[in-house]
């Protein structure tokens, strides 16, 4: 598993920063935001370090797959199935990726209105 010693994240995922988990399952942890933009406001990542979705696609297909399961089978249990959810993910610093960690935003709990066109 790659663990950077500087991210973030992974700093997260190894207990030195404290989280608010909500999921932790095999290779994928899932955790509150500390700055929400929605009731439930949660952030997914696999504990294999990658840069973001492109990055993860090429090195680390099946993390992805992990992650997506993950989320699905969390929603599903927690009922943001029922209510509606949406997931983003930010790639590169002008889309608003922060942290160089391949994550995905799970939002939830209002009306999120629409997103696009």
């Amino acid at each position: 598993m790659v663990v950077v010693e500087d991210c973030l994240f992974c700093k997260i995922i190894n207990g030195s920063i404290p989280s608010t988990k909500v999921y932790e399952k095999n290779n994928v942890v899932g955790f509150k935001d500390i700055h929400p933009d929605a009731p439930t406001h949660l952030l997914f990542v696999h504990k294999n370090h990658t840069q973001d979705l492109n990055d993860v696609c090429s090195k680390d297909p099946k993390g992805l797959l992990e992650l997506i399961t993950a989320i699905t089978q969390f929603s599903e249990e927690k009922g943001l199935k029922d209510f509606g959810y949406r997931v983003v993910t930010n790639i590169g610093r002008s889309s608003g990726q922060s942290v160089f960690h391949t994550h995905f935003h799970i939002l939830s709990g209002s009306n999120l209105g629409k997103f696009g066109t």
